[in-house]
């Protein structure tokens, strides 16, 4: 595919352990390998260093081709290629020593880059194998879903599931590069799209009214795939992202507004075993959760919360769940796993509430009847649709 009057959009992530860019643009895999040689510079005598991608096995099928068309035809400066079997269920630290064994019987070492080419899994998992591998390896980000190159595939934070939890075990450990070909979206299916665009949705709410406005007045375009929409929403994304964690790398304070929606969201994915909802569904019904109880707290205006509410629905459909005979006992359930939430601190749960369209604050009182409340009224809007 071609793209005539390419526009580059550059993003420049800064923090005090690191600085690097995340450039956005349709068609940037076919100029992978120059781009690559850039993060490296030195002398000509200098070999480059060893690249190894890890990817899954359908990613690879579908652009393998475009991926390697920049590299050299030598073999010695072909990458490595490294599959990790797709699902949550796989995102373990039993996945992490496999890889790590084979970058070993493969002869990484410590100058050699890791190639993050997949969804937000293959990037959690990458990021953090690159985090430990030698005490620490470079890796570049090439998230291929929407989800991933709006949010997961920068702020440098990386992890595996443990059975009691989602992301407990990690490292900060950010990419050299980010590098987001939007042209890898056409390939999603409709619901990964519409899944990724929640994730949009969030920063939209969190940080970035125009954002809001744009997602409200182009839904159709963005829905439909339409790469200079989508664009615009993941350059927008990733600037709000950039800025929060430029600010607050290690989630101190300020960075904990990206977790709009996942209290919930999170407990979503437990109490259906990672199986039944995308990440971003289970966000979207998060985040209708949360904009409840800034509602009840009176900290958000009926105005906003129904523009936000119809916006995180426009997007959808959002797939409804089930995880107890009733809603009570379900909303009950959804709650008494939120007791596990990373997010806590000194044993608060750490909440974030909307308090406009482009504000949010974090609370650590929120009860746990208010979040039954809150629970409850999420599954009766996804039981009336």
């Amino acid at each position: 595919m071609r793209y005539h009057n390419l526009i580059v959009s550059t993003i420049r992530v800064t923090t005090p352990a690191a600085a690097y860019s995340v450039t956005i643009a349709p068609g940037l895999l076919r100029t992978l390998y120059p781009r690559l040689r850039r993060l490296t510079p030195g002398p000509h005598t200098r070999p480059a260093p060893r690249l190894f991608v890890v990817t899954s096995p359908a990613i690879w099928a579908l652009w393998h081709k475009a991926f390697l068309a920049s590299f050299p035809k030598s073999e010695a400066q072909q990458p490595t290629v490294l599959f990790l079997t797709a699902g949550e269920s796989h995102k373990r630290f039993a996945t992490v020593e496999s890889l790590a064994q084979q970058l070993a019987l493969a002869g990484a070492d410590r100058d050699s880059i890791l190639l993050a080419f997949g969804g937000g899994i293959v990037g959690d998992v990458t990021g953090f194998l690159a985090a430990i591998y030698m005490r620490g390896i470079r890796y570049v980000g090439l998230p291929t879903t929407v989800l991933a190159q709006v949010d997961s595939s920068l702020g440098g934070k990386t992890g595996v599931n443990l059975l009691a939890g989602k992301n407990l075990i990690g490292a900060f450990h950010h990419p050299l590069a980010v590098f987001s070909d939007i042209g890898l979206l056409a390939t999603l299916p409709a619901a990964e799209l519409r899944a990724g665009l929640q994730e949009a949705i969030k920063s939209a709410i969190i940080c970035d009214p125009a954002l809001f406005r744009f997602m409200e007045k182009n839904a159709d375009a963005i829905l439909s795939g339409d790469p200079a929409a989508l664009q615009k929403v993941v350059t927008a994304s990733v600037r709000v992202k950039a800025e929060v964690v430029s600010k607050d790398e290690k989630e101190s304070g300020l960075r904990m507004v990206l977790n709009f929606g996942h209290t919930i969201g999170h407990a979503i994915e437990a109490a259906t075993h990672y199986r039944k909802l995308l990440h971003g569904e289970a966000v979207a019904w998060g985040s209708i959760a949360a904009l409840h109880v800034s509602l009840n707290r009176a900290l958000i205006s009926p105005e906003d919360f129904v523009h936000s509410a119809n916006l995180i629905l426009r997007y959808g459909p959002i797939p409804p769940f089930k995880v107890a005979a009733t809603p009570q006992a379900s909303a009950t359930k959804l709650v008494a796993l939120t007791s596990s939430d990373k997010k806590k601190r000194s044993g608060r749960r750490a909440f974030v509430l909307a308090t406009a369209i482009g504000r949010t604050e974090v609370a650590y009182g929120v009860t746990d009847p208010e979040l039954l409340a809150a629970t409850h009224s999420m599954l009766k809007t996804m039981q009336q649709m």
